[in-house]
């Protein structure tokens, strides 16, 4: 079977690659996949449960419990992750929820990650109800069960250091099944669009083997579909559905492993993550237009995005609007750079890049959290919080940056500054979590 580059999901974050050997998770959706079957994977794959829910914990959520009971499902030994919630609210709108992942101060990755999939979400329900999507409402994906599947999911793959997400051909049922609009036919009109460009095949079975919340999380994260990757495998784990099924083991496997190196052995000969690089030449916008279209895509999930002054035809001036992201997210970026300069036309270049591994600590400020971004050779305090900093204290935004890093320097008085040769963080104090791959923040290749 050949592999299928993902060209057309919403939006993916997950970091693919780094300097050094790149982290893969594939799903095997034989059975399809739904958000509580993806978690109970990566738990059975090894993501520790303690530091899965110290993560959710940080979510401005109360009325929720966490916990895995060790089932079979056709003879096969998996893990069903079981949410219990107090949900009193019926429907959440998409701000909503984008407000509470804000909010939990998770790491980078996990953020972009699990606002990813709802947005996928979002975007989904928007085109299937006819109405923009800040006036989206979430109904069964909008609850304590769902939140806590996808952010504990994304919490699972930082936990487990995954840098790549890859998918099998996904499996769907038949028939019809009940949701909060009453009967649908099954597979669902939003698992239906968010695996459009997706492999995905029928089985002959009246359930739901796929929900819109497993098809959200892979449109969102998945790079690429087809058969287990080239990589040297670490672990697996099975995530079971809640019910047996005679037809066939009712789970969704989950691979973990390292990508492999090339043949030639040379690191710098090495495939590096793959990137989509967007441009749009536009002059008749303003430069109020501009920010705001690159305001936009980075909101949208770009890695980068920048402007570049040009002469263009006729010796009129003009700007070249550039973006660069995750493949997967092309379709949607593409989409964003036209509706915000009014370009006619949008080209995009395929190349790769390998962005410096970095840990994120935190210090504490005038008693203002401040994270630190620690890198080979380099420390920097994130902008975002020396700016919240400055605006409380009124102390300027490099007093603040220096005082950061100064902190940190003076925990850290050994240094321990990034990565060793293993990938792995060196030096003491609390680092929260690993990034492998570019984090969506700072400096990007």
């Amino acid at each position: 079977m050949k592999l299928v580059e993902a060209a057309g999901p919403v939006v993916g974050s997950a970091g693919e690659g780094s300097a050094g050997p790149r982290a893969v998770a594939w799903f095997h959706c034989f059975a399809g996949i739904a958000g509580d079957m993806a978690l109970g994977s990566l738990l059975d794959a090894g993501a520790d449960l303690t530091e899965v829910r110290a993560l959710l914990e940080r979510l401005p959520l109360g009325g929720w419990s966490l916990d895995v009971e060790p089932v079979l499902r056709g003879g096969i030994a998996a893990t069903r992750a079981v949410v219990s919630a107090e949900d009193s609210v019926v429907v959440r709108t998409h701000a909503h929820i984008v407000g509470l992942i804000g909010e939990a101060r998770l790491p980078e990755r996990v953020t972009q990650r699990a606002l990813a999939t709802f947005a996928a979400l979002a975007e989904v329900e928007a085109r299937l109800h006819r109405r923009p999507v800040d006036q989206v409402h979430f109904h069964e994906v909008g609850g304590h069960d769902t939140i806590v599947d996808v952010v504990g999911t994304a919490s699972a793959l930082e936990v487990l250091g995954i840098d790549v997400v890859r998918a099998s051909p996904v499996a769907t049922g038949l028939g019809m099944v009940r949701a909060a609009h009453g009967m649908l036919p099954n597979p669902a009109p939003a698992v239906v669009a968010l695996l459009d460009g997706v492999p995905t095949w029928g089985r002959d079975i009246p359930v739901e083997l796929t929900t819109p919340t497993g098809a959200a999380l892979l449109a969102a994260l998945a790079s690429g579909y087809g058969p287990m990757p080239s990589m040297r495998v670490t672990g697996q784990g099975f995530g079971a559905g809640f019910r047996e099924l005679d037809e066939l083991p009712n789970c969704t496997q989950v691979v973990t492993g390292v990508a492999a190196r090339s043949n030639g052995g040379d690191k710098e000969a090495d495939a590096g993550q793959p990137v989509a690089h967007l441009e749009a030449n536009v002059d008749d916008a303003t430069g109020e237009q501009l920010a705001h279209a690159v305001g936009a895509l980075l909101e949208a999930g770009a890695y980068d995005a920048w402007l570049t002054p040009v002469i263009m035809k006729k010796g009129r001036p003009g700007t070249v609007v550039h973006v660069l992201g995750d493949p997967s997210q092309a379709a949607r970026l593409r989409r964003v750079l036209r509706d915000t300069t009014g370009s006619l036309g949008v080209r995009v270049t395929a190349g790769e890049r390998w962005p410096a591994a970095r840990s994120l600590h935190s210090v504490w400020v005038d008693g203002q959290m401040i994270r630190i971004k620690v890198a080979a050779g380099r420390i920097k305090a994130e902008y975002e919080d020396v700016a919240r900093v400055s605006r409380r204290t009124g102390r300027s935004l490099r007093e603040v940056a220096f005082r950061a890093e100064a902190h940190w320097r003076e925990e850290h008085p050994a240094g321990g500054v990034g990565p060793s040769e293993d990938g792995e963080p060196e030096g003491s104090g609390p680092v929260d979590y690993w990034f492998g791959g570019d984090d969506g923040g700072g400096t990007t290749a």
